[in-house]
């Protein structure tokens, strides 16, 4: 999944002709905190709900105001963990996106990103959630993978979290069977330290109707 996939034309960019009323006036409308303000393809920065609070210019045009804009941006091609990375590093609520020529070709909303990592975690598709904890030089994908595929299982998703002030890790594992005792049973085994699970009826739909809540929620 690549940037250029994830832009949405809903939320439109700001002209320094525009008035920062009218970009308060939009962030509402629309549910963010940040627009891209772009003159005839040039995008030239992100203006915040802050920015123009702060400088008390709601009744003036934006490109009448000395602004100190920043100004991230992905190119089309990069790919959606880049995406996640700068929108969460900045805490962003959208992330312009420019093409190779570094004209403005869009923008990739909050929302839409974590749509996206709900399709990428495979959070609303059936099967059982197994954590592992271990130490990180301990870990080797290729050793969980042959233990869930040795009980005719494929993993959906795998994501690893460091604990701190610690040498270990925690690995989530989405697993697309609902009966993962048997996988359970081989990981205490082979001496795995399993730190939690979850059959789908205890954690699935319970995380489907979370994100769900959380999505009408920043929608409102």
């Amino acid at each position: 999944m690549l940037a250029k996939d994830l832009i949405t034309d809903e939320v439109p960019p700001l002209k320094t002709s525009d008035t920062g009323l009218m970009a308060i006036n939009w962030m509402d409308e629309f549910k963010v905190s940040h627009l891209p303000i772009v003159n005839n393809h040039e995008y030239l920065g992100l203006i915040s709900d802050t920015d123009i609070l702060d400088l008390n210019i709601t009744d003036d045009e934006l490109g009448k105001n000395k602004l100190s804009l920043i100004r991230p941006f992905v190119f089309e091609n990069q790919h959606v963990y880049e995406v996640i990375k700068m929108i969460s590093n900045m805490k962003l609520t959208v992330l312009p996106v420019l093409d190779e020529n570094q004209h403005y070709a869009g923008l990739i909303p909050l929302t839409a990103l974590l749509q996206q990592f709900a399709t990428l975690a495979a959070t609303r598709e059936p099967g059982g959630i197994i954590i592992l904890e271990m130490n990180l030089h301990d870990y080797s994908l290729s050793q969980i993978a042959q233990i869930i595929e040795g009980n005719d299982g494929k993993i959906l998703s795998c994501y690893l979290n460091a604990l701190a002030d610690s040498t270990k890790i925690e690995v989530t594992l989405k697993i697309n069977k609902e009966d993962i005792s048997g996988i359970l049973q081989t990981f205490e085994r082979y001496n795995y330290t399993v730190k939690a699970s979850f059959h789908q009826s205890e954690f699935s739909d319970d995380m489907k109707n979370r994100f769900d809540s959380f999505m009408n929620y920043i929608n409102i």
